[in-house]
């Protein structure tokens, strides 16, 4: 009688520790829909002590650290970007027909290759088009994806003569890029979201690439015309800002 009271009293304490256990998924993503990217970090990551095999969690602890590091600045970026790498790579080999493990690799590998910059960044630009267009690939309609491809096209056009001969000598050459193309690409991320104001924002980059100078004040402006609703937002609306004067001396 007191093994079977004993038994019952550990299966209802049982009950009520999985009961008080914290929903981590439901709070990682409270918090990332509340802009608070580390909060959300560290919640995936919870997940991820338990189970290393979290697709979900992984690809989202992956696009969190990237946003940290965006905001925060090159110290952060040192810290969050490889671990951005590491845990969409882990996704990416788990659920490589997934879109979101796909596009947050594409996202992650190219923050680090803009990173680390030289032979790194040569070695890593490939891998980020061929994400990117995978993602693509399984969502047509995915808008980050095209922005991806755009800002490969953008850099890759404008690599120095020295990184394009190291390209060759790696790869045998990089695949075709053009800033034109990464127009087009950019113009289709805002057909599918237009509300999106680093689409604008990165356009107008673009367009400054080309020496557009009115188009680029017109992509400049939208940005600035839109809702500011994350501090990632306000970041780029500042520097759209900062560019729309710099564009205004030039017409």
């Amino acid at each position: 009688m007191k093994n079977l009271l004993f038994l019952l009293l550990c299966s209802v304490a049982m009950l009520f520790a999985q009961e008080a256990a914290p929903d981590w998924m439901a709070i990682g993503n409270a918090a990332y829909e509340s802009f608070d990217d580390a909060k959300a970090v560290a919640s995936y990551e919870a997940i991820i002590a338990v189970d290393s095999n979290n697709c979900e969690a992984l690809w989202k602890a992956s696009r969190s650290h990237v946003i940290v590091g965006e905001l925060e600045g090159k110290a952060a970026q040192e810290t969050h970007y490889p671990k951005a790498e590491k845990l969409a790579r882990r996704a990416a080999v788990l659920c490589p027909e997934n879109v979101d493990t796909q596009l947050n690799l594409a996202i992650a590998v190219g923050r680090l290759a803009i990173l680390r910059g030289g032979k790194t960044k040569v070695e890593l630009s490939k891998e980020v088009k061929e994400r990117a267009e995978k993602a693509i690939q399984l969502n047509p309609q995915e808008d980050i994806a095209y922005h991806v491809l755009a800002r490969w096209n953008r850099e890759v056009a404008i690599l120095s003569g020295v990184k394009k001969a190291l390209a060759k000598i790696i790869y045998g050459g990089l695949p075709p890029a053009s800033r034109e193309k990464a127009v087009e690409l950019f113009q289709q991320a805002i057909a599918i979201d237009p509300n999106y104001i680093i689409h604008h924002y990165e356009l107008g980059l673009t367009y400054e690439t080309l020496g557009k100078w009115a188009e680029a004040k017109s992509a400049y402006e939208q940005a600035l015309h839109l809702t500011a609703v994350s501090p990632r937002d306000k970041k780029y609306q500042a520097e759209a800002k900062q560019q729309l004067e710099r564009v205004m001396k030039k017409l």
